[in-house]
């Protein structure tokens, strides 16, 4: 088979005539079908992101996609070839344990036991035949009439869908979704209207791309552009809220100051919960007083629990998430350098997407 090699973040990148995986104890190997690329594939690959931490040695990257199982391994037992799949790259270690390290696969490791992990399971989904651990897919109803290209999208719904469950968005309530034109905190916006928000506020700071949302949003999304004065900002937050928000959802990516994230915490309403699932590069001065007077819950979230694959694809095959708004733009998987390059530059409404068959 042919499969995509990284000598390391920072070295080549190739395109490599190897064995076809066989399956070993608690895997699976999936005929890939389609692969979803980060938006920040660029840096990954070019060795910018330091904070990562790669497989030692070369390693097929990317972590996440659509295929076919093409082969069981023993101890694997719903699992069945020729069944599709979903693949997501947050693999959990399945000790029964208080704390069991999880990785990306493919992609990064956090702390010495995670690493051992990522030794056992270091290749991802570039390639034409992956060899996963079984628990890393999720099988897709027949009934779930979609093509690969968009269901590989989900993959941008998924990591925020997260977030959501773990601030434990209700239907009818509201919700602030700060860093709202990012790559997944358009599909936070998207998702939290097929869940059932009565009124979502976009946050962020790029207008056009708001007032984009506005329009996908059912009528029940209000754009609200920032301006870094925080009591201002508040006061706009709150009043399209109605005068305070249930939850707050924040996906600022590498922010550099605390004001939108806090902006939206202070526009909660009494009891409201902050669900922090973004980056910042500066530490975030909570308000204690504030915090305490107010009930305010502050959760965090690294990704996604492991159920929640499922039920996304429920939301998409009942028909509440519309897999045409995030638009796929494909390309053949001999082209992936071209396509790291489209998914630096793509838009909140894109999504780049390697299409394995020629």
């Amino acid at each position: 088979m042919k499969a995509w090699q990284l000598e390391r973040p920072g070295g080549a990148l190739t395109l490599e005539d190897i064995a076809i995986p066989e399956p070993r104890t608690g895997s699976v190997v999936v005929r890939m079908e389609a692969s979803s690329l980060m938006s920040y594939m660029k840096d990954y690959v070019d060795g910018k992101l330091p904070i990562y931490h790669a497989p030692e040695g070369p390693f097929i990257p990317g972590g996440n996609g659509v295929g076919v199982i093409h082969a069981v391994g023993s101890e694997v037992w719903h699992l069945k070839p020729g069944q599709r799949v979903v693949i997501s790259s947050h693999f959990v270690a399945q000790e029964n344990v208080a704390n069991p390290a999880q990785i990306l696969i493919g992609v990064t490791a956090a702390g010495a036991v995670a690493e051992r992990v990522q030794a056992d399971w270091r290749d991802g989904t570039l390639t034409e035949y992956a060899l996963l651990p079984a628990a890393s897919v999720t099988p897709v109803d027949d009934g779930l009439d979609i093509d690969p290209a968009h269901l590989a999208v989900s993959t941008r719904y998924v990591v925020p869908f997260g977030g959501l469950l773990r601030g434990r968005l209700a239907a009818g309530e509201t919700v602030i979704v700060s860093g709202a034109t990012g790559a997944y905190g358009t599909a936070a916006v998207l998702l939290a209207v097929a869940m059932g928000a009565a009124r979502v506020i976009a946050v962020g700071r790029n207008a056009a791309a708001l007032d984009a949302l506005a329009n996908a949003g059912r009528g029940r999304v209000t754009p609200v552009v920032v301006t870094g004065d925080s009591a201002a900002d508040v006061e706009r937050i709150r009043a399209a809220a109605h005068g305070g928000a249930d939850m707050a959802f924040d996906m600022v990516g590498g922010a550099r100051d605390p004001n939108m994230t806090l902006a939206a915490l202070r526009s909660l309403a009494s009891g409201g919960r902050l669900v922090l699932m973004g980056s910042m590069a500066v530490p975030l001065p909570l308000p204690y007083t504030e915090v305490m007077m107010n009930s305010w819950e502050i959760l965090g979230q690294f990704m996604y629990p492991r159920t929640a694959y499922r039920r996304l694809l429920a939301l998409i095959g009942a028909g509440e998430l519309d897999m045409n708004e995030i638009r796929p733009l494909t390309f053949p998987f001999h082209a992936l350098p071209d396509a790291i390059e489209q998914a630096a530059v793509a838009s909140s409404f894109e999504c780049v997407v390697i299409e394995h068959s020629e």
